[in-house]
């Protein structure tokens, strides 16, 4: 990644941009970092927010006008914070904090001519910066009656920073052009100047410099506390740019009131009427006040997805860490999981305000690890297995229908429905051949996770044997099942005519198996179909006509979650992977119905009773919501055994595939076994090797009280070894574990 490119990732973030109350005060005041304190009852804490800010603090608290009131986004819910009041409170209730400390002398000196509270804050600004500061007025005056010893205190603050005043001075142009000739920089406060001292014209709107190097002067008139307090601090910016002989003007956007682009989101949001504050605010009156702030940030892609809300942080943070990590010559890449962990579902995208898409980022990211070999090679390889898999001799399949010679569509129902649900892919495949005729069928995977992987060049290899078969069958329409297929398919095939089953079925109408039970079901939209609101329409029509009334989950269509298995998560986080659909099972209270098999898969997989559409269109012998959830290994057998028994029963033929000798080995697992397996992804097969290898070669190793056997093998990239015992029946597997080391002297 480009650093220009990081840059526009970043601006297109708006969680750090300035909530609305400090964008609209021109000091920048953080009153809602202020609130939060406040609220919490950190009084001095909040205190020293404002003091941080302020000058004269102890001074402009007491009357400031809070110009941020007429920004609060609380207003509509309400009324805005008493954001004044509060200040008041504070100045009053909380202990001083230590005055601020001034930067080292530069060698350098300013005069300030005028003592009202925009001459005084300027004197206080140039001071904070390392100069020399003396004041010259007739006394100094902020224009209201304080406390006594407000106004004192803080002039003894000012004197403390390096600060003289001189009281009592004749404030004539006489003066100006004196100190002009001696000090470094002047500033005239024009209001607190006789109008004979003005004639130097109207000041610069930006820097408020004047016709005479080295002379700025404030605009009269300003009537506003904190706008008079924002014209000094703009003074003493100038000042100091004008004494290192750097641009008057550059970058100075954000002096003053400014637009913030932070968007937050309000419709969830109770009004709160504001707690009065006539005569003032005691604590409980300032807590209770400060606690109605709603704290403005945005966070929305955060606050619906389970992957960047584990992280803990914000998609600005998130690109920065991605593009360190791609930075990284020597040393370990921390960000790595990060980046394969997104589940490239778009909801992020959805909802932001600038359309930030994490999914873009992380799937870019993915493709340049890819390229230049950094991608960790355990991070998908599982799927990427199963893919082959699919994709593989045991498999694969492209037929006409039976008896027929040419195909007008062609059935695809994807990988994850077939290993998951053979039978019901069976059913359907044999409705619409009774109703639609000639259909063929193509068993194999649409290349999504090689896709989601980075992997383009083993996608576009997939897709070309994918396009093959089709072509094979003379380019018919093609029946996706699957809303990850169509999309993929859609995508990938400008070429070819993709419709979904769900189309077609609402154009047929309800196949004869159909369950018209009606009932209740919330329903669950894959994030595949987030763009595809004629599919979500037609599974809808499909579940009317089925008596079903439904459920949406706040987060659904457009705004659908993720289950966890998008992106590939749970092959790169599977505990992250299970939280996402933990989040997505606990969101209604009702069963669920899906259109996506691996969504059924992982909700179901949580306890939740969940129901692919299938279950309802093409039932089983079982009871719809209770369907098991296969394993690794018999995900795969059932798409093995489906296409022998299609061939057998449909096309009268032979598998043509030969049995390897691994898979004669006779095995059984004890429960802990299965669990280890199925939470380790190894496969029945993976173990027939190594019970195989260990047969041959006669390797193992016996344990000395249990008398099980051990032993290993490295088939490939990956070490497997079985804990088992052999018995007349076969082998009893115990355990079994896997690992990337390659062990010097071990099996091969």
């Amino acid at each position: 990644m480009e650093q220009a490119e990081l840059r526009q990732w970043e601006y297109k973030c708006i969680q750090e941009e300035s909530p609305r109350c400090t964008a609209a005060c021109p000091l920048h005041v953080d009153a809602r970092e202020c609130c939060s304190l406040l609220a919490a009852r950190r009084v001095d804490k909040a205190w020293a927010v404002l003091a941080k800010t302020m000058p004269l603090p102890g001074v402009l608290a007491r009357i400031c006008d809070a110009p941020c009131k007429a920004a609060c986004l609380r207003k509509d819910k309400g009324g805005s914070i008493e954001m004044g009041a509060l200040e008041r409170f504070l100045a009053d209730a909380a202990q001083s904090p230590k005055p601020p400390r001034p930067l080292p002398r530069n060698g350098k000196s300013v005069a300030v001519i005028g003592g009202t509270m925009t001459g005084l804050c300027a004197a206080w600004e140039i001071a904070r910066k390392g100069f020399a500061v003396t004041v010259y007025c007739t006394r100094p005056d902020v224009g209201v009656v304080l406390p006594d010893g407000v106004l004192d205190g803080e002039l003894a603050v000012m004197d403390r920073m390096g600060v003289t005043i001189e009281r009592d001075a004749a404030l004539t142009p006489e003066l100006v052009e004196a100190q002009l000739e001696g000090r470094d920089a002047v500033f005239i406060d024009s209001d607190g100047v006789p109008e004979t001292m003005l004639t130097f014209g109207e000041p610069d709107e930006i820097t408020l410099g004047t016709n005479r190097l080295g002379l700025f002067v404030g605009r009269t008139g300003e009537t506003s506390p904190v706008f008079m307090a924002a014209a000094g601090r703009r003074a003493a910016n100038s000042i100091l740019r004008f004494s290192q002989g750097v641009s008057m003007v550059k970058s100075r956007e954000l002096e003053g009131p400014y637009e913030t682009r932070l968007y937050t989101r309000l419709d969830k949001v109770d009004p709160v009427e504001p707690v009065p504050a006539d005569g003032g605010y005691d604590e409980a009156g300032a807590v209770r006040e400060a606690a109605r702030c709603l704290k403005c940030e945005c966070m929305e892609c955060v606050k619906g997805c389970v992957y960047l809300k584990h992280y803990k942080q914000y998609p600005k943070v998130y690109i920065r860490q991605v593009y360190n990590n791609e930075a990284i010559v020597r040393g370990t890449r921390q960000a790595n999981k990060l980046i394969n962990s997104c589940m490239l579902c778009g909801l992020c995208g959805t909802v932001c305000p600038e359309d930030f898409a994490m999914d873009d980022v992380c799937l870019e990211a993915r493709r340049r690890m890819i390229d230049k070999g950094t991608m960790p090679p355990s991070a998908h390889e599982f799927a990427l297995r199963d893919m082959a898999f699919a994709d593989g001799v045991k498999c694969a399949l492209a037929r006409h229908a039976p008896g027929a010679t040419e195909s007008e569509y062609v059935f695809f129902p994807g990988c994850q429905l077939t290993a998951t649900d053979p039978g019901g892919a069976e059913r359907a495949y044999a409705d619409l051949r009774a109703r639609l005729g000639k259909v063929g069928l193509i068993l194999r995977c649409c290349g999504a996770p090689a896709r989601w992987s980075g992997r383009e060049a083993l996608f576009e290899e997939s897709l070309a044997e994918l396009k093959a078969a089709w072509e094979g069958l003379g380019s018919p329409r093609i029946i996706a099942a699957c809303p990850s297929c169509i999309k993929t398919l859609r995508e990938a095939m400008p070429d070819a005519e993709i419709v979904s089953h769900w189309s077609i079925l609402n154009a047929l109408g309800l196949p004869e198996t159909a369950l018209r039970a009606g009932g209740t079901l919330a329903v669950n939209d894959p994030c595949a179909a987030r763009e595809d609101g004629a599919l979500r329409a037609d599974v809808r029509g499909l579940l009317d006509a089925l008596g079903v009334s439904m459920v949406e989950p706040e987060y659904n269509g457009e705004l659908t979650q993720c289950c966890g298995y998008g992106g590939l998560l749970n092959e790169v986080d599977p505990e992250l992977g299970q939280a996402a659909a933990r989040a997505r099972a606990e969101a209604v209270a009702e069963d669920y119905v899906t259109y996506c098999a691996m969504c059924r898969e992982m909700i179901a997989r949580t306890g939740k009773r969940t129901m692919h559409l299938y279950d309802l269109l093409y039932p089983g012998d079982g009871e719809p919501g209770a369907r098991p959830t296969p394993g690794h290994s018999e995900r795969r057998e059932n798409r093995v055994r489906l296409r022998e028994r299609l061939l057998r029963e449909l096309w009268s033929e032979a598998d043509g595939v030969s049995a390897e000798d691994f898979e004669k080995i006779r095995m059984t697992c004890t429960e802990a076994g299965a669990a280890a397996m199925e939470a380790r992804r190894i496969l029945t097969s993976d173990v027939q090797k190594v019970l195989l290898q260990a047969e041959r070669s006669g390797r193992h190793l016996v344990h000395g009280e249990t008398g099980r056997f051990l032993a290993s093998f490295r088939p490939a990239v990956v070490t497997y070894w079985v804990e088992y015992e052999s018995r007349d029946d076969g082998y009893l597997v115990h355990n079994a574990w896997c690992h990337r080391m390659k062990i010097k002297g071990g099996q091969p």
